[in-house]
């Protein structure tokens, strides 16, 4: 009896999917679906790493791989000629289409994802009946369930979590972190067959073509991975969320992509970061920052898209109606005044990436303000962004960043002023805004706009222990008219 095909998408490329005892010699289908590249606006590099991804499994399969190209994924299952396998895919779209060419007999089985630390039926245990979640409890249990940087049953150093060590602001006077750079790939013939096939495609992108900075093979992904906790982890800790506008990448790892292509199992990430420590060589704030991103808030979010189900992406507590704007579309950072808000943009334009406090207390930050409308706003996070995979935005962006789910994913909206962006960064120092103005031109639209935002929003925050003295602090301002009356015509950020 002849073996089904192993079908495995474009973010379940590593040998952890394909290469196991399960699937020893199995013929692996890869699939370039030109209806998926053409139905959004993805960023120009973003398509290009998946498509590099794909290809240099397939040359690394050899005479495994089936590698098709066609206008959809139905369209090549049927060229296959017989059912295949395929572990469940990392999307709820892609769950449905799964589902109907099982019904239509060219999916044979559906497998487990093995490209997470926690299978999704375990998590549904741990969750239970829950309708609140907070991710501190679910680390926890994360570490016990793996044993990771844990002594006796108890955590090493005696806390779970060292966040509060690594909240330090840039060192003062310096344009860059000043550690060694990031692992960047050598690109090929592969890549450069990429580059020719996206340019003839004429396809709509987003945002600028440029050199491929992360790793899309195993190999590479564990080059990235060793350099990363060698060289760049023991500094990550205390600036992790500080944001220099001369360093984009600071002490962060990028293998961001790695993982979400699935060339990088999270837990050879975590066991190495602990392994550096034990042997000494990465202090634990550093190691406990990187282990709790990955083992903690990764595979939080990925359990918390499936938890909250398919209507998640269109929630709006908030009530956000605001269109994103063009400037904003089309990462026009040129057209943007505030240098944090343009240093953010001109990152995503020109490498379709920047870090989590960026995203979070930037992008995120300008968006809740402004009420730009949840939905378009993870979209347009997604598809921007080169690690922005479905599964990956809507508790991030929906949750996490906009409030809109009414508080499932946090206790609190994140919202702040410019005095924490002029704390956590260097953007302030020669930016044409002030971040302690909240009146006149010079006024920062982060400071203004988050007193607006407060008062938009005074009945929600003030029923909140967490930002009630945000809204008595808003009572005391004398001007508060003038600033809402300033905001609400503002036009230039």
């Amino acid at each position: 009896m002849i073996e089904a095909p192993l079908w495995i998408f474009g973010d379940q490329l590593g040998p952890h999917v394909h290469s196991t005892d399960e699937h020893h010699g199995r013929e692996v289908v890869l699939v370039e679906s030109e209806r998926v590249f053409r139905r959004r606006r993805f960023h120009r590099q973003k398509l290009h790493l998946v498509l590099s991804g794909l290809r240099h499994t397939a040359a690394e399969l050899g005479d495994r791989a089936i590698h098709l190209r066609a206008g959809t994924y139905r369209e090549a299952l049927e060229q296959v000629g017989r059912p295949v396998v395929v572990h469940e895919p990392t999307s709820f779209a892609a769950a449905d289409l799964v589902e109907r060419l099982r019904k239509d007999g060219l999916v044979a089985e559906v497998l487990p994802t093995p490209t997470f630390a926690l299978p999704r039926t375990d998590f549904d245990e741990w969750a239970g009946d829950r309708t609140s979640f907070r991710m501190e409890d679910f680390y926890r249990a994360q570490r016990r369930r793996f044993d990771v940087l844990m002594d006796a049953g108890e955590p090493v150093g005696g806390k779970w979590n060292l966040d509060a060590e690594n909240r330090e602001p840039p060192p003062k006077g310096r344009v860059t972190l000043d550690v060694p750079g990031p692992w960047l790939p050598t690109e090929d013939e592969i890549d450069g067959r990429v580059r020719a096939d996206l340019d003839a495609m004429e396809l709509p992108t987003v945002g600028r073509d440029g050199p491929r900075l992360f790793a899309v093979t195993a190999d590479e992904a564990q080059r990235a991975l060793a350099h990363f906790v060698e060289q760049r982890l023991p500094h990550f800790g205390p600036h992790e969320d500080a944001m220099l506008t001369g360093d984009w990448a600071m002490a962060h790892s990028l293998l961001s992509v790695p993982l979400n292509l699935g060339v990088l199992h999270p837990l050879d990430a975590v066991r190495a970061a602990e392994d550096a420590h034990r042997a000494g060589a990465v202090p634990l704030p550093s190691a406990e920052g990187f282990i709790r991103q990955v083992l903690g808030w990764r595979e939080y979010v990925w359990q918390l898209y499936w938890r909250f189900g398919k209507g998640y992406q269109r929630r709006n507590a908030l009530a956000a109606r605001t269109p994103l704007p063009d400037w904003w579309r089309e990462l026009d950072a040129d057209a943007v005044t505030a240098t944090c808000l343009s240093t953010a943009l001109e990152d995503v334009r020109d490498r379709g990436w920047t870090h989590h406090i960026p995203r979070l207390m930037v992008l995120g930050n300008h968006a809740l303000q402004r009420g730009y409308r949840p939905a378009e706003l993870s979209d347009w996070f997604r598809e921007a962004f080169v690690d922005g995979f479905e599964w990956v935005m809507p508790p991030n962006v929906i949750g996490m960043s906009q409030h809109a789910d009414g508080g499932m994913m946090a206790t609190k909206p994140y919202s702040s002023g410019g005095a924490y962006i002029a704390k956590m960064s260097d953007h302030c120092k020669d930016c044409a805004f002030d971040p302690k103005k909240r009146l006149g031109d010079d006024a920062c639209p982060f400071t203004a706009g988050y007193w607006a935002w407060t008062h938009r929003h005074r009945d929600l925050l003030a029923a909140n222990h967490r930002t009630a003295r945000a809204v008595a602090s808003m009572n005391r301002l004398k001007d508060l008219d003038a600033v809402l009356e300033q905001e609400s015509a503002r036009e230039e950020f």
